[in-house]
């Protein structure tokens, strides 16, 4: 039996501020957020948007909150282990709410030549589990799959549609 009693944030007598407070801290326990995601949480449980704001504002002030520093933090976790190009990571970073702005300077941790290396990797891996590629009807057909997935992933199809021509000739060439 919980002899403590219910969470401040669930207590109907509870100060909106306190409930506030609590329910920012727990989220950026569990991992970084943006103010926006925030934003929304405090919504969620029905802390009155004035209170809200009041709360954000001095997370910020204390650096605790820092869509700038998310948004780095983002597009280097993302673009590692999802492999996903710029443009993937830009729509991810706008759903978050981060500034267009901070958004750009995240982004320019990615460069051109990482971005076709992430690409390259990814039509590689695939090429390794494919089919003989040496039929007309084959390659087509796994070309179309892999920029279409290269596409998913926020690549411009111009560099997918050349990298996965490079992969399949570079496999023909090894067999």
């Amino acid at each position: 039996m919980n002899t403590k009693g219910p969470a401040p944030e669930l207590d109907a007598d509870a100060n909106p501020a306190s409930a506030a407070r609590a329910i920012v801290l727990r989220q950026l326990t569990n991992s970084p957020k943006s103010r926006l995601q925030l934003s929304q949480k405090l919504a969620e449980r029905n802390i009155p948007q004035d209170v809200a704001e009041a709360v954000l504002d001095r997370f910020e002030e204390v650096k605790l909150i820092d869509d700038a520093e998310f948004a780095q933090l983002w597009v280097r976790s993302r673009s590692m282990s999802k492999s996903l190009a710029r443009g993937a990571l830009q729509r991810e970073l706008a759903e978050k709410g981060i500034d267009p702005e901070l958004a750009q300077a995240a982004l320019e941790q990615i460069d051109d030549d990482t971005e076709r290396g992430q690409a390259k990797s990814l039509v590689q891996r695939k090429i390794r589990v494919s089919l003989e590629l040496s039929d007309r009807t084959e390659r087509d057909k796994y070309t179309r799959r892999w920029v279409a997935m290269l596409a998913r992933k926020g690549f411009n199809p111009s560099l997918a549609y050349q990298v996965v021509g490079e992969a399949i000739d570079e496999s023909l060439e090894e067999h």
